[in-house]
């Protein structure tokens, strides 16, 4: 979404109109969710996170300063809902980690791309949580939202030097991790092969 199109949606929004609210919850929800569930390793507190991020700003919409990304400032309350509430909820430990339902139904090789797409799924989520929180939500805006450097050295208030060192050390970590973690079974799929991190 274009930012004028999304500031003309912000300005129907903060005016009361629930169609552009529902058209930003839309376009932003899914990464939301998604940056929130990587970083916690819970789906519990992943929703309850993304719901409050969104009552919070869809009430302070009168105070965004359009000079910066929307996506920024929601991504900023909710990491700060997050920060507050993380120390009542731990993220769930490896044994207790339940990747999501995959229907497995009709074709046998569909089966198996379910089962290979959950474990892929749950050997990530694991390593992820391997990670020093900072590590883990610098590689999850830097990877999985693509954020460049200097966004996420101002979303999380530190120099760009220290992005940069978090990112190098926690892909180093996050790839040990993967790699134990596929050492545990039997036969090693291919995109957790030594060769693939090379």
């Amino acid at each position: 979404m274009q930012r004028a199109d999304e500031h003309k949606l912000i300005l129907k929004a903060a005016a009361g109109d629930k169609a552009s609210a529902e058209v930003l919850i839309r376009a932003h929800q899914g990464s939301l969710h998604a940056y929130l569930l990587r970083l916690t390793g819970r789906n519990d507190v992943a929703d309850d996170v993304t719901q409050e991020a969104f009552v919070r700003v869809l009430t302070n919409l009168d105070r965004f300063d359009p000079r910066f990304r929307f996506s920024t400032w929601l991504f900023t309350i909710a990491r700060r809902l997050y920060l507050n509430i993380r120390e009542k909820k731990k993220p769930l430990s490896e044994s207790d980690y339940i990747s999501e339902c995959v229907e497995t139904k009709v074709t046998a090789n569909q089966v198996e791309e379910a089962d290979y797409r959950a474990s892929y799924k749950d050997t990530l989520q694991r390593a992820l949580m391997t990670l020093s929180d900072e590590q883990r939500e610098v590689v999850v805006l830097f990877h999985q939202h693509d954020w460049p450097i200097w966004l996420i050295g101002e979303q999380l208030a530190i120099p760009e030097g220290t992005v940069k060192s978090h990112l190098h050390r926690g892909r180093i970590k996050l790839r040990d991790a993967v790699l134990a973690i596929a050492g545990e079974s039997e036969k090693t799929p291919t995109y957790l092969s030594q060769e693939a991190w090379a």
